[in-house]
């Protein structure tokens, strides 16, 4: 059986500028090969998209023109003729109102916005080799593209508002028309989004994903460096990087020590583009976190997926994780949409006689000592060991949901935990039946509760151990027959289950989890709890049990501990994870009785725990645990308001 932290063997492994730019190159000349005859649309190969081939012409061109803009400002315009040439004459066409190649408006077409902002973020950015060289008319005609933006306020209110500010101050600084009225709201609404520490929510939702650091973060410093911007609102500058710094000396703790970012969140087709908030951070010169850890975490996660075959032997991004896996993407995205990692990339816009280059190497923070932290506003408890480059994050306050939503439970966003060795289950079936790192009642037709929108009892650091507890109205629910699942939970008729409260007592790679029925609705007929651990997927996974143990082993091994009554054993399902295809979840079934408390002990690790495991004992309000290497730790479970 493999670990997770597999031994380095890419050349991104070295931190050196030249992997980094052949990697880049090597994505630059395959998508260059699906590229229409006058290069204005770039359409890989596969099923289109839910928004057509148009927009996935577009979506190429315009996701790996962010790559070539950084390849071509890195490069100071230098021996880059080609690619110059190349999406020069795309913009050419693309713009063309007169061309069977022409892009798709944002007037017309609202995806169109997104891939606006990446095509003037560049047209800033290479202003001396594309801009200022293009023609007038063509000119003109870039102008007129982007300028249906100003004073379009129909976009979604996350991330979203940085496309607008985004393309409106590139048309101020080429003489177009901007609103400074669309640009105050929309940095006010990104205002409205942040939260403590430094984080964001995508939205106002309870939305934390990788949108806070590879949009949310990375636009405001590259927005920064545009031109014109210091003419805008020069005074957040500051502010902007600070919450930067902040975010960054978390989010380097949600890197395995192999590279793999957090299994978390919607659209992890991007892959690598989780590396852009670090190469910003190099960008921004921000000074908390060491720029030599922030380049190998960003190189760190590129060569995760470089080991892992990406780009594939066609040189080409496909929808998926590790292998193409279709029902990883969101409906709408098509053969051009991955293309959205060049971001992680960033750091070939550092030239070469950047500091960054001559810095001495840095272990991932997963590979270099245990690590135990809380991120109060999403609700999470980190936890990362040495001993086999794991990080695991359990999760009491992230759901996709408003506090007062009754909606299913979003697989990307409302299981208990998270981490870079294991995916949540991701089919049709996870959408209606939480079953991995939940805690839910089971009725008699087998439903499984969701627990959508949960509220955050609280959470904090008892010296080496970190509680956090969450409480909800638990509720079935009878799925709609139309659905969108981009991200949020599906929604459907419901019907109240009754009170569960949560509460996680974490150390190292354990966490012991209380789960108490507090009350169950007059009438439910919930027949049993059912807690499920972590799963872990293979093309074959090997499972034990006994009455109070289970684990399933594939590269990974999700254990379960009954630590009180209960009935263990391993639920498996076929085709519903990215990291292979069959998935298996160890759970513990309790009898559903109001008023009782059920505390298992969960683990994720490279190999099956050895005996002792922890044993609790729980007395009114606290928690006594003692740990496999005999620590004795007790710990309240109630929370102080406030």
């Amino acid at each position: 059986m493999s670990t997770v932290a597999q031994p380095p063997h890419s050349p991104l492994r070295t931190g050196q500028r030249a992997a980094l730019i052949a990697y880049a190159d090597r994505l630059l000349r395959g998508a260059a090969a699906f590229a229409s005859p006058t290069f204005a649309r770039i359409t890989p190969p596969g099923p289109e998209g839910g928004y057509g081939t148009a927009i996935d012409g577009l979506e190429g061109f315009a996701r790996t023109f962010l790559l070539a803009g950084f390849r071509i400002v890195g490069a100071r315009g230098e021996d880059v003729d080609e690619l110059i040439a190349d999406y020069t004459r795309g913009i050419v066409a693309g713009v063309d109102p007169a061309s069977s190649e022409r892009w798709v408006r944002p007037d017309e077409h609202r995806q169109a916005k997104v891939e606006a902002a990446s095509i003037a973020l560049i047209l800033d950015m290479t202003r001396p080799w594309i801009w200022d060289r293009l023609d007038v008319t063509t000119q003109q005609r870039v102008i007129d593209y982007l300028s249906p933006v100003v004073g379009d306020d129909t976009s979604p209110r996350n991330n979203w508002v940085w496309f607008r500010i985004v393309v409106e101050t590139f048309l101020r600084s080429v003489g177009g028309p901007w609103s400074a009225s669309d640009i105050a709201v929309d940095l006010a609404r990104h205002d409205s989004f942040a939260r403590d520490g430094g984080w964001f929510s995508d939205g106002p939702e309870r939305s934390y994903d990788h949108y806070v650091g590879w949009a949310l973060h990375l636009y405001p410093v590259l927005w920064s460096r545009m031109q014109g911007a210091d003419e805008i609102a020069p005074e957040r500058f500051a502010g902007d990087r600070a919450a930067l710094d902040e975010y960054l000396q978390d989010a380097v703790h949600l890197v395995g020590a192999d590279g793999s970012p957090l299994i978390q969140g919607r659209s992890l087709i991007y892959r690598f583009a989780a590396a852009a908030p670090f190469w910003v951070g190099v960008l921004a010169d921000v000074p908390s976190v060491p720029h030599g850890r922030l380049r190998d975490v960003a190189m760190g996660i590129v060569a995760h997926f470089d080991e892992h075959g990406i780009p594939d032997a066609d040189e080409r991004l496909t929808l998926g994780w590790h292998d193409e896996w279709r029902r990883l993407a969101q409906g709408y995205s098509g053969p051009g949409s991955p293309y959205w990692a060049s971001k992680g990339l960033l750091g070939v816009a550092l030239p070469a006689d950047h500091p960054v280059w001559r810095i001495p190497a840095e272990p991932l923070p997963a590979a270099d000592a245990d690590d135990l932290r809380i991120v109060p506003p999403a609700g999470w408890v980190v936890s990362g060991t040495a001993s086999d480059g794991i990080v695991r994050v359990v999760n009491h306050g992230t759901d996709h949901a408003a506090p007062d939503d009754v909606v299913g439970d979003s697989p990307l966003y409302a299981r208990l935990g998270y981490s870079t060795a294991a995916s949540p289950l991701l089919n049709g079936d996870a959408w209606t039946e939480p079953l991995e790192q939940s805690a839910a009642l089971i009725d008699a037709r087998g439903r499984a509760t969701h627990r959508a929108a949960m509220s955050l009892l609280g959470i904090r650091r008892d010296g080496d151990v970190a509680v956090a507890a969450s409480t909800t109205r638990a509720h079935w629910l009878d799925p709609f027959a139309t659905q969108d699942r981009y991200g949020p939970g599906i929604v459907g008729d419901v019907t109240s289950a009754g009170r569960l409260t949560t509460c996680s007592v974490v150390r190292g790679a354990w966490e012991v989890r209380i789960t108490t029925i507090d009350d169950l609705e007059e009438g439910a007929t919930a027949v049993e709890l059912r807690v499920g651990g972590w799963a872990v997927a293979a093309d074959a996974v090997e499972s034990t049990t006994s009455p109070t143990f289970a684990s399933a082993t594939a590269d990974v091994v999700s254990t379960i501990v009954s630590l009180g009554g209960g009935d263990a054993g391993v639920e498996r399902r076929v085709g519903a994870s990215p990291l292979g295809f069959v998935a298996a979840v160890p759970v513990v079934r309790f009898a559903a009785r109001a008023g009782e408390r059920h505390v298992v002990a969960v683990h994720l690790g490279a190999t099956v725990p050895a005996a002792p495991y922890p044993d609790a004992v729980v007395e009114d309000d606290a928690i006594t645990v003692t740990w496999p290497d005999g620590a004795r730790t007790t710990h309240a479970l109630a929370f102080t308001a406030g």
